[in-house]
């Protein structure tokens, strides 16, 4: 069975970072490339990933950064985005939230649980793989 969930950008950085292959992180993006989580996206969520993906400080290479995205742009769905009242402490991070409300039983895959509403639909990396393992 799929999980529907919109992947923060962080979530990304930390996984293409970590020196640890069994960390969270890495274990959530291997789950998206084995199909077992359907990333939830729209134009401003690719944006943001480019845009953090692609900077000089990470010294991504641009042939992974481009293969990642170009990955999820293939495989994702875009549901569209209900617009809610929250607050949020860095309003950029609405779309995130906003987007994964917008499909039934989706998640927001998070390492910064902080800056949303703590909702069960905001899951950290460690939460989507104890789903993972129910579902």
């Amino acid at each position: 069975m799929k999980v529907f969930a919109v992947i923060d950008t962080n979530v990304i950085v930390s996984a293409l970072l970590a020196r640890n292959p069994g960390a969270a992180t890495v274990k959530v993006l291997e789950a998206f490339f084995q199909g077992r989580i359907m990333p939830l996206v729209n134009d401003e969520i690719i944006n943001e990933y480019r845009d953090v993906l692609h900077r000089p400080k990470f010294r991504f290479p641009k042939e992974l950064v481009n293969s990642v995205i170009a990955a999820i742009e293939h495989t994702a769905i875009r549901p569209g985005r209900t617009f809610c009242e929250e607050e949020f402490p860095d309003p950029k991070d609405a779309v995130f939230y906003e987007v994964a409300l917008s499909k039934d039983d989706a998640y927001l895959i998070t390492g910064n649980t902080k800056h949303f509403p703590r909702t069960p639909i905001v899951v950290t990396p460690a939460e989507m793989l104890e789903i993972l393992k129910r579902s």
